[in-house]
């Protein structure tokens, strides 16, 4: 099907809606709170038909603890002598204006990207993004995940240096090609989202954030099919309840994952643990939210959420709502 696609887009009338050039982006960053910032960012320019054009890549010093190093590489060492991203905010935004911004689970690119142009006091020229999760599922494709590493292997790119931004733009850019080239030969819609940029910011109190390179961190984050239960502290706040789409998340919910994310799973819990919520082994009716990218997988998490009433929402949108956790009700 997808070999049909991509022979009709070269034959077919390239669609006229779609854009006429994008940004393929990867940024690694200390975190994933509202705090947290851009280590290393890469940019992979490409033509209105996916072809690549140029690229760049540059390290950032975040002025801070650069966080999980076991995953990104980049020490302390390593980003002392890099440039603030005021001195490369220029350069990056020459490298994003006029075109969509791509990404893998765009909206959180996109996300740290705007808050770091917001403290330099400047906006980055981006109007859309297009998230290559959402694409793969406007094109049916086969994956038997949502990691980027699935997105490559469909295609047949070679994944050199996971959690390398260099590489997974690179890595990107060569998956997004032939992925652009189906969509046109099936007339189908890309899922582009707006860019709003943030006009205004203010750091919260800074974080403290222990650098380790050790073996134990390391091994705590690496993926694997079997994942062995991690003690935490219990959550301080009560159970608010579930979760009402339009609303933000509240400290003391109940937040249960199921299937594969984007991003390290222990680091998507780490950071809500943070926020002030409750991570659930498991749904019940008590569980305010259940987080998935395959909500038709038929797990028993997804089965008891659509049998409670559940809440169910992607990776993407709980990406959205995790730096805005509203406090726990006051006694």
């Amino acid at each position: 099907m997808l070999e049909d696609r991509t022979t009709a887009a070269s034959a077919a009338p390239w669609p006229a809606a779609y854009p006429t050039g994008y940004a393929v982006v990867d940024v690694e960053t200390t975190g994933l709170a509202r705090d947290d910032r851009i280590v290393s960012a890469a940019v992979y320019r490409v033509d209105a038909r996916g072809e690549i054009e140029d690229h760049w890549y540059t390290l950032v010093n975040p002025q801070r603890d650069p966080g999980p190093v076991w995953i990104h590489g980049l020490t302390t060492e390593v980003l002392a002598d890099a440039p603030l991203f005021t001195d490369i905010a220029e350069e990056f935004a020459s490298r994003l204006d006029g075109r969509v911004l791509v990404a893998h689970n765009a909206v959180f690119d996109w996300s740290m990207i705007a808050r770091e142009y917001a403290r330099a006091e400047r906006t980055a020229p981006v109007r859309q993004r297009l998230c290559t999760i959402a694409l793969s599922k406007e094109l049916a494709l086969p994956l038997p995940n949502h990691k980027l590493e699935s997105l490559a292997a469909h295609f047949g790119v070679e994944q050199r240096h996971a959690h390398n931004a260099l590489d997974d733009a690179r890595v990107l850019a060569e998956a997004f090609r032939p992925s652009l080239l189906a969509a046109a030969g099936g007339n189908v819609r890309l899922p582009l989202l707006e860019c709003r940029p943030l006009t205004e910011w203010s750091d919260g109190p800074p974080r403290v954030v222990r650098q380790s390179t050790g073996a134990a961190p390391a091994a705590a984050y690496r993926p694997t099919s079997w994942r062995p239960s991690r003690k935490r502290p219990p959550c301080p706040y009560p159970n608010p309840g579930r979760y009402e789409p339009g609303k933000p998340l509240k400290q003391g919910m109940r937040i249960a994952f199921s299937g594969d994310t984007s991003i390290e799973r222990d680091l998507l819990e780490d950071r809500a643990v943070e926020a002030g919520l409750h991570i659930a082994t498991s749904v019940s009716r008590l569980t305010s939210l259940l987080v998935t990218n395959d909500p038709d997988s038929g797990t028993s998490k997804t089965v008891k959420a659509r049998a409670f009433g559940t809440p169910v929402i992607d990776e993407a949108a709980f990406g959205q709502l995790l730096p805005d956790v509203a406090p726990a009700s006051d006694g």
